[in-house]
Formats: C-alpha cells, structure tokens, sequence
C-alpha cells in the first residue's frame, strides 16, 4: 500500500468511505484519513485487509508525504473530492 493511495473501507462503521493512506505502519496497517471524520491530526489505524484499493493516488498529497511535509485536512478533502469527480466522470 503507497502513500496518498486513495482507499475505500470494506469493514467496520466507516464502510463505504473514501480515505487516503497518509502513513504505512506495517505490511498489515495503515493510517488513513478523510479530512472530516478522520482528521490529520488523529487518523485511524486500519488493517490492509479491511481496505479496497482505488488504483488511484493523490499527486500532490503523495509528495508532501514522502518528503515529510506537514498536510492540511483541507488538502485531504480536496484531493479526495477531486478524484471521486474523476472516477465518476470515467464510469
């Protein structure tokens, strides 16, 4: 799983949802957040298993992660709304 991977939950209360990796724990979690619900500030920890893969990674956020640069919650919903607008344009 990368960084700035845009995830949907497959399991528990927040299934359904889009998130973004922001940090890899291990090769079993991640920690995700969605900018609203699930904030920068505390994402949630979330088995790989529990997450379906989008095939899409968000650019910008995926930079700033690999160079350790702060992300702002605005920038997280912003890059998930933009990419929900794709990947409904596309289907």
């Amino acid at each position: 799983m990368d960084l700035g991977r845009i995830v949907v939950s497959k399991a528990g209360r927040d299934a359904g949802r889009r998130f973004l990796v922001i940090k890899v724990v291990d090769e079993q979690f991640v920690q995700i957040s969605d900018g609203d619900l699930r904030r920068v500030e505390k994402p949630k920890r979330k088995k790989v298993k529990h997450l379906e893969q989008t095939g899409e990674i968000a650019g910008t956020i995926e930079e700033k992660l690999k160079s350790n640069a702060r992300i702002t919650n605005s920038e997280v919903r912003k890059a998930l709304a933009m990419h929900k607008g794709n990947s409904e344009n596309g289907e």
